[in-house]
């Protein structure tokens, strides 16, 4: 039986896999997430994040969606500048989503996350409910961003991110407003695509971009 099978078995919650495993001495616990699966525009990232047993900053780590901008980058710093802290972010690009397909990108930023830290982690934290192929012990929490810290850390780690390589674009179509909208189909957005056509960082299948280039 591979040694993740107790693990993949069934999604519990995350204070039991992370309360039985620190008893049984599994200290190096890896969380990892995603940002930008749904955007119409721009790579998907993710990152893996290893904290140490006395992170001084646990009680501010949340998903990253439920804090601001200025939190998330002050967190972000905290976490990139930490001695103890392990973690490594990686993206695939809008072109391979479009190959591959985002289920698949996503995983794919994922596994080169995890197998992309200095250290290897004992058991491996994924937010939701799928995982991606992994030569570790791994468990797939639901919610796991709002309830398991090191999850919540690589949270903000890929959205800051993902909205900082986003907001390049502006340099080079400043009237899109990537740095507003990050690549999601807000209003204007929208209006642009329609009004413009569409651009080399779009996302060619996902809807309404997806119609257009069969047009």
């Amino acid at each position: 039986m591979n040694t993740s099978d107790s693990f993949r078995s069934a999604t519990a919650p995350v204070c039991f896999v992370e309360n039985e495993a620190r008893k049984n001495g599994i200290l190096l616990i890896a969380g990892v997430d995603e940002a930008g699966r749904g955007p119409l525009a721009g790579p998907v990232v993710a990152a893996a994040c290893i904290l140490p047993f006395n992170f001084p900053h646990f009680n501010e780590l949340k998903d990253s969606k439920q804090l601001s901008q200025k939190e998330r980058e002050r967190i972000f710093a905290l976490l990139t500048s930490y001695p103890g802290v392990f973690y490594s972010i990686q993206s695939v690009s809008e072109k391979m989503i479009d190959k591959i397909n985002i289920l698949q990108a996503t995983l794919l930023a994922m596994k080169r996350a995890v197998m992309s830290l200095k250290i290897s982690p004992a058991l491996v934290l994924v937010d939701g409910n799928m995982l991606p192929t992994l030569c570790y012990p791994a468990q797939a929490v639901v919610k796991g961003d709002i309830l398991c810290p090191s999850i919540s850390a690589a949270s903000i780690l890929a959205k800051v991110t993902r909205d900082s390589l986003v907001t390049q674009y502006d340099k080079k179509w400043p009237q899109w407003c990537f740095s507003e909208h990050k690549g999601y189909g807000t209003p204007y957005h929208l209006h642009m695509i329609e009004k413009h056509g569409i651009l080399p960082v779009h996302r060619k299948s996902f809807d309404p971009i997806k119609t257009r280039v069969a047009d």
